[in-house]
């Protein structure tokens, strides 16, 4: 399929600045595949439609303060370093985005607080990518406390506001407890303790996966032929547990649930002969667009994301590309509200 057809008019008020103060009762566009129909519901409502032994699979991802500014050598330039990924753990080396990137070049070094960290560029990868090395001499605790005080909950640029401190906690799932995430994995939002606790009564059970989110998911594709677009490799994870959990729900014709896009693509990197989930570890570039067969899942929750991005051809490749814009449709129609932010969608 092509690029442009996986584009649509949002319109800019849609795109949810900030969360419902209770999670639970954000909107819930509930669709099935098979039938074509399509239901508005509130996202609680999760706990009437699913049952005792069906498994949601959610991401044990933890988003880290990944914005940080520094300031150029010299020019005392400001400079925004966004880190994506430690490429090396005993020289400190870090694949980032830097912007603008005009200004920073192999052997420039940039200065973070009051001199409280010090990174020299070695390496160009992309046309804002670099590798940086940070310079410090303290233990890895420290080094994580600098961070963390230099940066910032690395929300997208789609919301036009500055960060807050809300932010630290709302763009961090109730899942979270692996260090490693620039995106927070957004379907996950919506489930607050009450919820969790509602359906544990209930005997639905959760399952965990790791997949540490760069911006592969939300970076801009930019090319017509999509066979073409190269997704950014992720490291994910499956214990042995979580394909047991799986694998039973399978053969007892339970729901399996993939609770967000990095789920669904953590699934689909680890699927056997016998299209069984299997455990195991590593990289991903997993790029889900139609037409695709899924073969674990029977069951998507996801958020409403933008024209053109991979999140949305996911979705489209989940149940149909023509059923899928009708939905869209609808949503907007209706004022959902999209992104990070907003309002969710349960695809049966």
């Amino acid at each position: 399929m092509k690029l442009s057809q996986f584009k649509f008019e949002l319109p800019s008020q849609l795109i949810a600045q900030e969360p419902l103060k209770t999670r639970h009762e954000s909107r819930l566009l509930v669709v099935d595949r098979k039938t074509q129909k399509i239901e508005h519901r509130t996202f609680h409502d999760v706990l009437d439609i699913f049952n005792e032994d069906d498994v949601f699979v959610v991401n044990n991802t933890k988003v880290f303060t990944a914005r940080m500014y520094g300031q150029k050598e010299k020019t005392g330039a400001q400079i925004e370093v966004f880190l994506l990924r430690e490429l090396n753990h005993d020289l400190r080396l870090w694949d980032v985005l830097v912007d603008p990137a005009r200004k920073i070049r192999v052997g420039n070094k940039l200065y973070f607080g009051e001199d409280d960290l010090v990174a020299e560029v070695v390496d160009n990868t992309t046309s804002r990518g670099r590798t940086i090395r940070f310079l410090f001499d303290g233990d890895d605790d420290a080094f994580d406390r600098v961070v963390k005080k230099l940066g910032e909950t690395p929300i997208p640029k789609y919301i036009d506001r500055e960060v807050i401190e809300e932010d630290s906690s709302w763009y961090q799932s109730l899942f979270a407890k692996r260090v490693g995430a620039v995106a927070a994995p957004a379907a996950q939002l919506h489930f607050t303790r009450e919820l969790l606790m509602r359906m544990d009564i209930k005997g639905i059970k959760f399952s965990e996966v790791t997949l540490h989110l760069g911006l592969g998911a939300f970076r801009d594709v930019e090319v017509e032929d999509l066979t073409k677009h190269k997704m950014d490799s992720e490291y994910y994870n499956i214990s042995e547990q979580t394909v047991d959990d799986v694998n039973n729900a399978l053969e007892n014709k339970k729901r399996v649930v993939a609770v967000g896009g990095s789920v669904m693509r953590t699934l689909e990197s680890s699927v056997s002969s016998t299209k069984t989930l299997n455990p195991g570890e590593g990289w991903t570039d997993k790029f889900l667009f139609p037409p695709y067969k899924f073969n674990i899942a029977n069951a998507f929750i996801t958020n409403l994301h933008a024209p053109e991005s991979p999140l949305y051809m996911m979705a489209c490749a989940y149940s149909s590309h023509e059923f899928m814009e009708e939905v869209y449709q609808e949503a907007i129609k209706e004022k959902y509200r999209f992104m990070c932010y907003g309002d969710a969608m349960l695809i049966l």
